[in-house]
């Protein structure tokens, strides 16, 4: 691998870190304790940019797609990847990517987790598995832009939908996750996600199930991903500024 292009990878995720630090001193926190999710959709198999990425100390990687989570997980089998779903996920897509996905970040609906939990149980009862086994870590996907075509829940939906998936067994809700307004200035945007790490905070206080935590707030990509810091995110997904 040409060792231009491995410092030029290391320098973007160097200076990426460095302005997430930046950013999570002026919320009064440690840029440690901002997960840094890089994209690689836009990264093929083998071209040598995951390998960079990792080399540069990347191993939370985020892909969007299902099918290429599935192939990319397998092809760098070796390697330290902690998998993120970034993308939507289709409920006949869901037993390709469960055993090699760390989060799903895009938990968009009541009958993609109740299809999610029911596929883990027939795994369950078919191979055996602990009863007591590793829950499916998920985010709730927060439609908080209100732009069209945006997947998601309306935050009025949000404490109904904490009832239900407090039922489901093998689901483990971590967090909530948004995306900004595609039309949106940085001042909407700043309300935007503040809108979400309040909506996380007033959730907690007033409770949920056992397995419904809401400590992640995945906000935040290349154009925007120092407000969102700013104002709460716990995990930024990065793909373009990476790759410059």
């Amino acid at each position: 691998m040409d060792q231009t292009f491995l410092d030029r990878i290391a320098m973007n995720v160097r200076e990426t870190r460095d302005r997430i630090d930046i950013a999570a001193r002026k919320s009064g926190r440690c840029g440690s304790e901002v997960t840094l999710v890089a994209v690689s959709k836009y990264a093929a198999t083998g071209d040598g940019m995951i390998e960079a990425l990792v080399t540069a100390g990347c191993v939370d990687l985020g892909e969007a797609r299902p099918q290429l989570l599935q192939e990319k997980s397998v092809f760098y089998s070796s390697y330290p990847i902690r998998w993120h779903l970034i993308g939507s996920l289709q409920r006949n897509k869901i037993r390709k990517i469960l055993s090699v996905t760390t989060l799903i970040h895009s938990l968009d609906s009541i009958r993609l987790a109740e299809a999610i939990n029911r596929v883990v149980q027939e795994q369950h009862d078919t191979e055996n598995i602990p009863t007591d086994a590793e829950p499916i870590h998920c985010l709730l996907e927060v439609a908080i832009s209100g732009d069209a075509g945006k997947h998601g829940f309306a935050t009025h939906e949000i404490p109904e939908t904490l009832e239900q998936l407090g039922e489901l067994k093998h689901i483990a809700v971590e967090g909530l996750m948004c995306m900004s307004g595609l039309e949106s200035d940085e001042l909407e945007t700043r309300h935007e996600f503040a809108a979400v790490r309040q909506l996380a905070e007033s959730l907690r206080q007033h409770g949920t199930p056992p397995n419904i935590k809401l400590d992640v707030l995945s906000m935040g990509m290349s154009g925007d991903f120092e407000i969102a810091v700013e104002e709460g995110a716990t995990l930024v997904r990065i793909g373009s500024r990476l790759y410059a």
